[in-house]
């Protein structure tokens, strides 16, 4: 563990540290953990921070604890910089706990390291306060990150109309509707789509199998299993849900990335009719279907259909024959990295984890993938001329699964894979994204990418990531 302190500021809040009050260990280990049941307010249990699957069980200090020691600071940490301190990271044991104490433009906010098992990683606010502020605290490297988590339900809002959905880092879920009752590898989710929309993910990745096409009925499968054990489950009731909330936050956006599976002799063509029939056609203004990436002001209130189906013939003279919705309907298998034929999305989506040994290999194919995200610059001009034929790369979207399985190895079902790739990631995303060796900020306009996480729950990172299972 190192000697001293380190704080990075991944929020646009400039803070600065003003106290440092450390307590004594907590002697009661045979309290209670609490089940996640949010997404983004428990942020960092999304990479497995608080989940009791992936970190060790840590009580409230008491409200009648008193420090054994108070130091009084002035450290700046400008936004987006990292400060290495001469804070002691511990005086008497490893186990003490520190509260920090950070100032901004409304008031102190309180951290607590490390995080409470039953809480959320929230920041303590002060009164009235504009700000609202996730921390992590990596124990093992005595290293502290600050995330912005604000206005979770319409966190889109204040993102400028004209950046493209590629420059966006976008919260997402693998298999988003499996938080039912269900067998281990097929469940992975911990809580309800509705909470994830409330609690900022703004990407679904939703698998369906037409029940009696071409009439409207939509399983929700997970490969070839259902999702539920209490009974079938449909995508019209999850649309119905869709649908009211962007009512609600008109300035949100819904990406909806739409893939045939399960059990059945339905075809892609067949789901391509159903979609575009029963669905788009009755509520033209609830989507966005033309096969190019838009940007956010185009798709404020719609769903964004990312498609990874096949078309019936009559839809491929849509939109001036280009076809129909954004083509991800073709990538590598089980790959390290795949840009899509159409050029507007590129994945990561190694998922064959056969053996636990591998589960390295795939948190080394994931962190690949957020630099490959975070060096894309934002250059309005080059994107305008792109868009207008005048020559230029794309710039895709980022699709990384943080997901894996193998369905026949309990120590490689989604939970057990989570349990490794999510602190993994995090502890990797918080020390190390877009850092020179040197430890300087790189300079560089990008972003981090669709990440996607199968396991203990959905992390934030300015603008957040996520998947739960509790």
């Amino acid at each position: 563990m190192p000697d001293h302190l380190s704080i990075r500021n991944l929020s646009d809040v400039p803070l600065e540290l003003k106290l440092v009050e450390r307590f004594d260990p907590h002697d009661d280990h045979g309290h209670s953990i609490a089940n996640v049941t949010s997404i983004f307010a428990k942020a960092t249990n999304s990479l497995g921070i608080t989940n009791s699957t992936t970190r060790a069980a840590v009580p409230r200090i008491d409200s009648n604890a008193r420090p054994f020691t108070t130091q009084e600071v002035s450290i700046r940490i400008d936004p987006f910089n990292l400060v290495r301190t001469d804070i002691r990271a511990f005086e008497r044991s490893e186990r003490e706990r520190l509260r920090l104490s950070f100032e901004a433009d409304d008031g102190r906010h309180q951290m607590y390291c490390p995080v409470p098992t039953q809480e959320s990683a929230g920041l303590v606010p002060p009164p009235n306060a504009r700000h609202r502020l996730t921390g992590i605290y990596l124990t093992q490297a005595a290293f502290v990150a600050l995330y912005s988590s604000a206005n979770l339900n319409s966190w889109m809002q204040k993102m400028p109309n004209d950046i493209p959905l590629s420059f966006l880092s976008i919260p997402g879920t693998h298999n988003s509707p499996t938080h039912h009752l269900a067998p281990p590898s097929v469940r992975c989710q911990a809580v309800s789509t509705w909470d994830q929309l409330q609690n900022g993910v703004r990407f679904f990745d939703l698998r369906v199998q037409p029940e009696s096409p071409p009439n409207d009925p939509l399983l929700l499968v997970h490969s070839v299993f259902p999702i539920s054990l209490s009974g079938k489950k449909y995508f019209r009731d999850l649309y119905n849900e869709i649908l009211r909330f962007l009512r609600e936050n008109p300035s949100e956006i819904l990406l909806m990335s739409l893939k045939r599976e399960g059990p059945g002799d339905a075809t892609d063509q067949q789901l391509s009719k159903i979609v575009k029939d029963h669905y788009v056609d009755r509520e033209r203004d609830a989507w966005y279907t033309e096969p190019r990436i838009p940007n956010l002001g185009e798709v404020r209130g719609k769903i964004v259909l990312i498609r990874r189906f096949g078309l019936d013939d009559s839809l491929r003279g849509e939109h001036g024959g280009r076809g129909f919705g954004i083509d991800a309907s073709q990538w590598a298998d089980n790959t390290p990295d795949s840009l899509c034929a159409s050029g507007d999305v590129r994945v990561q989506d190694f998922y064959q984890v056969m053996e636990s040994e591998n589960i390295g290999k795939k948190i080394e194919y994931c962190t690949a993938e957020f630099e490959r995200s975070g060096i894309c610059v934002y250059d309005p001009e080059k994107i305008r001329a792109q868009r207008e034929g005048r020559g230029g790369e794309k710039t895709p979207i980022f699709l990384n699964f943080l997901s894996a399985s193998n369905f026949w190895k309990v120590d490689t079902w989604p939970e057990k894979i989570a349990a490794k790739v999510n602190p993994a990631c995090t502890e990797w995303l918080c020390k190390r994204h877009m850092l020179e060796e040197d430890g300087r900020v790189r300079r560089v306009d990008g972003q981090l990418g669709w990440w996607f996480v199968i396991g203990s729950g959905g992390m934030g990172i300015g603008i957040l990531l996520g998947v739960l299972l509790g």
